[in-house]
């Protein structure tokens, strides 16, 4: 049992056998650096106009890939929330009498555990970038990043009166 699945559910929740093979695989891209050891600590969402300033640290492999990131003031990042339970279906997240379902919540507690936060992005310097706006422990596995709004060459090109 993974550390992930030990903790408990809480009342009127559910949680469901895993399959027993992946449909598809992913690369980690980096890590992401933030304040916080564990996951009591995060805040429930990210502020990117008053949050701490955070660390995306891009894998040597994956550095030619940010190239014209700077050019970008908000970024879409996605990342793994590998402390998490995969198996709850029904969540009691307000400690309530009763439960609902974990597509209809934001909990981290998901089949995917994917996560996805807009930042403010703040600077890059090599394959390091620094952000504001997310919400997950130190250490968090990086999948993907895109600009928040698509490329920059889309804005500047002639449009059609």
């Amino acid at each position: 049992m993974t550390e992930a699945l030990a903790d408990p559910l809480r009342p009127h929740e559910e949680a469901v056998a895993l399959p027993e093979a992946f449909d598809a695989g992913l690369w980690f891209i980096g890590r992401i650096r933030t304040p916080w050891a564990q996951r009591s600590d995060c805040p429930k969402r990210g502020d990117i106009e008053t949050g701490p300033p955070c660390r995306i640290e891009v894998d040597d492999r994956w550095a030619a890939a940010l190239d014209g990131i700077g050019k970008h003031l908000n970024l879409q990042v996605l990342y793994w929330m590998h402390l998490s339970r995969r198996d709850a279906v029904r969540q009691n997240p307000a400690f309530t009498d009763s439960s609902i379902g974990t597509f209809a919540i934001r909990s981290p507690l998901r089949p995917n555990p994917v996560a996805s936060s807009v930042v403010r992005l703040l600077g890059v310097e090599g394959k390091v970038l620094t952000v504001r706006g997310l919400d997950c422990v130190d250490g968090t596995p990086l999948i993907d990043l895109k600009p928040e709004f698509g490329a920059l060459w889309c804005d500047t090109s002639p449009q059609p009166r």
